[in-house]
């Protein structure tokens, strides 16, 4: 772009901008000249796609900001009211991050100003609780401000329909659309009042839910250690073990309470390396029967376990979890629909059909997941767990900490851990692997490199194991919609490559199932699967050329 059409563009995203915080962060880029600066954020807009927004804060279109927030909330109003959606209820969410509240306060005046009915939660809560108010309100949509766990420079906008769920094709496309119709910031009504402010009774009505996760006279004995990783999970979780009558989690203090700078971690996510160094100091203090963590909005849970009496602490993989609260419910007799994305681990769909229950794999992503007909349960390998979809279709790492901490009360009255079921389930089913290859960049083509290199040169085998099938998943299959990835089915293994939809991330997904005959021959094993992982890990970097 040329410097005059660049700088008439920033000087008139300036004059509307109504947030006096980036007026300023503007207005010393433009005097400054600083083209390549005003290049990055006036280059395009934040696309809005099934994950809403997500993006860094800062002043300009390719950036959260108030002003991208409020032309998002009256594409959002546009395409309601183009639904026949006049005068319904928008229900808003937010978490504790910068900016959240004030555009939590934006996207209510949008609405408002727009005809329609809004509400606000009271206070920065976890996303579950605005996904259960959506439907236990009756609201046509709803609005979370959230980045989730992604680092604390960023801000997002996630949106749901009536049905409680996130927003999938074509309705993502069409809000977009109605997003891009929006003209000048200044026709956009935004009155100084005429919401509502919700009080604590949709919150006391989800922890009344929380109760149903449970079993009646389950036991409550687990000991838990438990960190907010700064975000607002901490009163909620608190709330609901204590109305279920476990021991009170041990916090970690240090990441207790909401803060958005997320101090002691370099990525507020409990997968990423270090992040759960305080809590396993903490459990190293206090012996707990397992560790959970929720991460900043509190839609995800993670839970580790001491390795052995005397060994130290390690993360359970999501899929890990999701075998275990799949094997719990089986045991505790639910009937209908297991459901997971196709980067989790097979062994959900042994589970089911072992029980004779019905199995289905959808892309990535809870918006899909949460729409499979007769949901029971569903999670994905990314922490995220839908144990009560009656309730929250969507992920909820409350009930999920819940469930598992149930799960371990009752394997501690047996003199048993969840190591020990996931010992029995790799007996039952084969031991189902799991590893990830994560590749952060800076430069998206990098990414894009990488899957047209997968392409145009697909590998023939993996770990010497011969490539069995190799699909392109962006044409699409007989159960699946089109999406960007790649799946390789091998003899015993399974990858899935595909670019991540909210960081900037090529995702490569690893399973080989190893047949066990019985307990003893686990740590053999265990070591062929990781061998085979590291191995089938630097041939797929090779091929990609990552």
């Amino acid at each position: 772009m040329h410097d005059d059409d660049l700088t008439a563009r920033a000087k008139a995203w300036l004059a509307e901008d109504p947030d006096a915080e980036t007026r300023a962060e503007l207005a010393e880029l433009i005097d400054a000249g600083a083209h390549t600066e005003l290049a990055a954020r006036f280059s395009g807009t934040l696309q809005f796609g099934t994950a809403g927004l997500r993006g860094e804060l800062g002043a300009g279109p390719m950036r959260m900001n108030r002003s991208v927030v409020i032309r998002a909330a009256a594409g959002l109003a546009a395409y309601l009211k183009g639904q026949g959606r006049t005068d319904g209820l928008v229900v808003v969410g937010y978490d504790a991050r910068h900016k959240s509240a004030d555009f939590a306060r934006d996207t209510a005046a949008v609405m408002t100003g727009a005809g329609l009915r809004a509400a606000v939660l009271p206070r920065p809560l976890p996303t579950p609780v605005l996904a259960y108010a959506i439907r236990h309100l009756g609201a046509v949509a709803g609005v979370e401000v959230t980045a989730s766990h992604n680092p604390p420079r960023d801000n997002g906008y996630k949106v749901y329909l009536g049905d409680g769920s996130q927003i999938v094709p074509p309705a993502d496309a069409e809000i977009a659309a109605e997003i891009d119709a929006i003209g000048s910031l200044n026709d956009v009504p935004r009155p100084d009042s005429g919401w509502e402010i919700l009080d604590d009774s949709v919150l006391d009505a989800y922890l009344a839910r929380t109760d149903a996760v449970l079993a009646a006279g389950s036991p409550r004995t687990a000991r838990t250690v438990y960190t907010a990783m700064h975000g607002v999970g901490k009163d909620v979780l608190l709330a609901a073990f204590a109305r279920a009558g476990f021991p009170e989690p041990v916090l970690v203090a240090e990441q207790a309470e909401p803060d958005p700078d997320f101090p002691t971690v370099s990525f507020p996510n409990p997968e990423e390396p270090g992040a759960m160094d305080l809590a396993f100091a903490k459990a190293r203090e206090t012996d707990p029967d397992l560790v959970i963590a929720n991460d900043p909005d509190a839609d995800r849970c993670a839970v580790a376990v001491k390795d052995d009496p005397e060994g130290d602490w390690r993360m359970l993989r999501g899929d890990e979890v999701g075998a275990l609260l799949a094997a719990h419910l089986v045991a505790r007799g639910a009937q209908g629909t297991f459901a997971e994305s196709i980067v989790s681990s097979s062994l959900l769909g042994r589970i089911a059909e072992k029980a004779g229950l019905p199995y289905e794999e959808t892309l990535t992503g809870f918006k899909w997941i949460a729409r499979v007909e007769g949901l029971r349960y569903g999670y994905e390998e990314a922490l995220g767990y839908c144990v009560d979809p009656d309730g929250v279709r969507d992920k909820d790492g409350i009930t999920a900490a819940l469930l598992i901490t149930e799960l371990a009360a009752e394997l501690k009255e047996q003199g048993r851990t969840l190591l020990d079921l996931l010992d029995d389930l790799a007996v039952e089913h084969g031991l189902h692997a799991t590893d990830q290859l994560s590749v952060r960049v800076q430069d998206l083509s990098v990414i894009a490199d990488a899957m047209t290199r997968l392409r145009e040169q697909p590998p023939t085998e993996l770990a010497g194991l011969p490539i069995v099938s190799a699909e392109d998943l962006t044409q699409g299959t007989a159960e699946l919609p089109p999406t960007d990835g790649l799946r390789y089915t091998l003899d015993g293994a399974r990858v899935i490559v595909r670019p991540s939809g909210t960081e900037p991330k090529l995702k490569c997904y690893l399973e080989v199932v190893v047949p066990v005959d019985a307990h003893a021959a686990l740590p053999s094993a265990r070591a062929t699967a990781a061998d085979l992982l590291a191995t089938i890990k630097r041939d797929l970097s090779a091929a990609a050329g990552i």
